[in-house]
């Protein structure tokens, strides 16, 4: 039997591309794109056909890629 923190394609902390997208302020399509080209590393887990992404990896590329800091 799975532990309760075990990740599953239907985790919370598992995003459909439309959620990150939605955090990122993309289109589901440019995250398409940005995957098949490799333009941005974002990393992003594969379950069968569906795509995830864990938010803690959005979250950690949005401060990577957070300009104008001091």
């Amino acid at each position: 039997m799975p532990s309760q923190s075990s990740t599953t394609a239907l985790s919370p902390d598992l995003w459909t591309p439309a959620r990150a997208a939605q955090e990122l302020g993309v289109s589901v399509r440019t995250l398409s794109a940005w995957r098949s080209s490799g333009r941005y590393t974002l990393p992003y887990v594969k379950v069968g056909r569906l795509v995830r992404y864990r938010q803690e990896d959005v979250r950690a590329w949005l401060q990577r890629h957070l300009q104008g800091q001091q």
